[in-house]
């Protein structure tokens, strides 16, 4: 496939891996920021290829996986409120709340839909000025200026009938967690390459400075990964901790402008809960006071629900690196992608979903034991 192919070339990947066997003289542990990245490497076997003692460990970049169980059910309580849309991305509606999930609701009447963007769920309120709409809006710094210009286009229409309800977090505050973490084992970092599209850089270099880490803005497809590895590794062996761009085909320094100012305008940084985690101080986006009024939260007052986690679910040890799926007692089990117990295996950029389609099981002595 054109523009695919010759990312995923095995001459170049065997190449990448002998060069880096060829670098490496003693073990390090890198993580890997973003579930996409996850999926690749999980579904091409890279971490089972890396020379001996480089271990990867898998990061929170999830945007489904982190988003609170509280949010999901206020999107539940508002979704079953008559006269009410609730718009979401697919990934959204089978990842459990407290109690049930939103493609259920939809099977008993609840009208919740599909969006490919929030503009089209700004185009179903402008349809549907009876009925209340409300987009879900969550994820990292990517979906952050899409969200953000569905709000100013809802404003400039005047629409009183479209709201959002916000969950954003935000990439650097989520790495200074792992990093001043007392088990943390990170030597090192493969940044998501569309956040830092948007972002840029800039904002990472203080985080390498302070904790003396290489962080490297990498792809998603295999060559981008074992590239990215190959620059993290270099960089520890010659004691070294800076911020490199692997991803030169799209991410520029200094970021998108137009994307940033945007976000800007829209929303205001928040101490933010990570599903699984706790809350991260100044790790989220909220609605500025401008648009105060679009907020779903207050509109249907459900910002004080709270909720609480299976008990049997490790998604915080799994979305912060100390655990793998493998050391989950529910894995494959109690837990599958047709029962999810957690979001990380429902969730497309989900850990526990990459290893479970990978095929990757528990060995049988783990299963006896449990």
């Amino acid at each position: 496939m054109r523009y695919l192919d010759e990312y995923r070339d095995p001459v170049l990947a065997r190449a990448l891996l002998a060069e880096l066997a060829q670098v490496t003289t003693r073990p390090w542990t890198l993580m890997e920021v973003c579930g996409g990245q996850t999926h690749t490497i999980v579904r091409q076997g890279i971490d089972e290829l890396l020379p001996g003692g480089i271990r990867m460990i898998h990061g929170p970049g999830c945007p489904v996986c982190v988003t609170p169980l509280e949010i999901l059910d206020q999107a539940m309580a508002i979704a079953q409120r008559p006269g009410t849309i609730l718009a979401s991305f697919g990934d959204m509606l089978r990842v459990p709340g407290s109690h049930t999930d939103l493609l259920s609701l939809r099977a008993r009447g609840a009208d919740v839909r599909v969006v490919y963007s929030p503009m089209d769920a700004v185009d179903i309120a402008r349809r549907s000025p009876q009925r209340q709409v409300v987009f879900l809006a969550v994820g990292f710094e990517t979906t952050a200026p899409a969200n953000a210009m569905a709000v100013l286009h809802a404003a400039e229409l005047g629409l009183t009938n479209f709201s959002v309800l916000v969950s954003h977090v935000l990439v650097p505050p989520a790495m200074t967690a792992v990093l001043t973490a007392a088990d943390c084992r990170v030597q090192g970092f493969l940044a998501a390459g569309h956040v830092c599209a948007v972002m840029g850089w800039t904002e990472y270099e203080p985080l390498a400075a302070t904790f003396r880490v290489p962080i490297v803005v990498t792809g998603f497809e295999p060559l981008d990964l074992l590239e990215g590895i190959l620059m993290a590794v270099r960089q520890l062996e010659q004691g070294r901790h800076e911020v490199e761009n692997q991803y030169a085909r799209a991410v520029r320094r200094h970021g998108n402008d137009e994307a940033q100012r945007a976000i800007r305008r829209v929303f205001r940084v928040t101490d933010r809960t990570w599903r699984g985690i706790g809350t991260i101080p100044a790790s989220g986006l909220a609605l500025t006071g401008e648009f105060a009024a679009l907020d779903a939260q207050r509109r249907f007052g459900v910002g004080r629900l709270t909720a609480r986690e299976h008990p049997d679910c490790v998604a915080g040890d799994i979305l912060t690196g100390t655990k793998t799926p493998l050391d989950c007692a529910a894995y494959g089990t109690r837990c599958t992608p047709r029962t999810p117990l957690g979001a990380p295996m429902v969730s497309a950029e989900g850990t526990c979903a990459a290893y479970h389609s990978a095929g990757r099981r528990r060995p049988a002595t783990s299963r006896a034991a449990r």
